[in-house]
């Protein structure tokens, strides 16, 4: 059974930044590849981010690139999303995921770990 813990979350101001870690536990995390996801109140859940299983593949879509960055520590078990220049349009709750295969997607329902979250707030 995989596990996965978010961490980092917090109240930032616009402009600032903050650095969410997604530990791993109970497989082999460097066969998983990951993927970030946010939900705002009363807003379906967002694609953030994704990475495959070596780093060598991300993925984001245009609300936060230039802004967000993804890397993963397989030697440690750890993802990690580097946020930039956060907006309050970025407050949400975060949540890492993971899924088998080489393959990244931005669609929530390929991933089949998902964590709890952590809430990220951005005030103007």
């Amino acid at each position: 059974q995989v596990q996965l813990v978010e961490s980092g979350g917090g109240a930032v101001q616009a402009g600032g930044s903050l650095r969410l870690s997604c530990a791993c536990s109970g497989r082999t995390f460097s066969t998983y590849a990951m993927g970030w996801f946010r939900q705002a109140p009363g807003k379906e859940r967002e694609f953030v981010a994704a990475i495959n299983w070596s780093g060598g593949r991300t993925l984001y879509p245009d609300s936060v690139k230039g802004r967000f960055t993804i890397s993963r520590d397989n030697a440690n078990n750890t993802g990690n999303l580097q946020m930039n220049n956060l907006k309050p349009e970025d407050t949400a709750v975060y949540y890492c995921a993971a899924r088998e295969g080489t393959e990244v997607y931005n669609r929530g329902r390929e991933y089949k770990y998902w964590g709890q979250g952590t809430q990220v707030t951005v005030s103007s």
